[in-house]
């Protein structure tokens, strides 16, 4: 870290076990990221007057380069958290993951989610149980009523929206789990 670790205790005595504990999770961040330019925390215990069931709340303010990540663990309703130990713990897991996943992003690593192949339905031939599905990019893509999902076979005409998977066949490309698109939306 490029600032010193700030730690901040509300309606609580400062505590040098709680801050040793911080300091150490704070150096494992630093390790993780480095990239980490400064990290603030800020460890709440209940107010006075609540007698008991209290339970702890840490926020944890982290700077990296052009952006802050923000860590809240408000206790909630998890009991556990009535152990400042335990709310440092559980606040500090999730700003190694906030840290992970901006790491991510920063590398280019980020999970991409490959949209299905889609097409529409160029032609029915019914009677020899086949249809062929039109890409986007106009190629043309055989698919059997066996791989249409749901039995929708016979609900299928020209100018229907399908997805499907991609495979190679013996005559070529061919689709298999194909699924209407829109079929949830079911009329009687």
């Amino acid at each position: 870290m490029q600032l010193p670790l700030e730690i901040t205790f509300r309606n609580m005595d400062p505590s040098g076990a709680v801050e040793d504990k911080v300091r150490e999770r704070a150096e494992k961040l630093d390790r993780f990221a480095d990239q980490l330019l400064s990290c603030r925390v800020i460890i709440e215990a209940p107010h006075r007057h609540q007698h008991k069931g209290g339970l702890f709340h840490v926020r944890i303010d982290m700077t990296v380069p052009g952006k802050e990540l923000v860590v809240s663990r408000a206790p909630g309703d998890n009991q556990a958290h009535q152990d400042v130990y335990v709310a440092v713990r559980d606040a500090f897991d999730a700003a190694r993951r906030q840290l992970e996943e901006h790491t991510r992003v920063i590398r280019g690593k980020t999970k991409v989610h490959e949209v299905p192949p889609h097409g529409r339905v160029r032609q029915m031939v019914p009677e020899q149980d086949f249809g062929i599905i039109e890409t986007p990019d106009g190629r043309e893509i055989y698919f059997h009523r066996n791989s249409v999902v749901n039995g929708d076979f016979e609900r299928m005409n020209p100018g229907a929206e399908v997805r499907f998977a991609e495979e190679m066949g013996e005559n070529g490309p061919q689709a298999s789990s194909v699924h209407l698109v829109g079929k949830h939306h079911v009329t009687g």
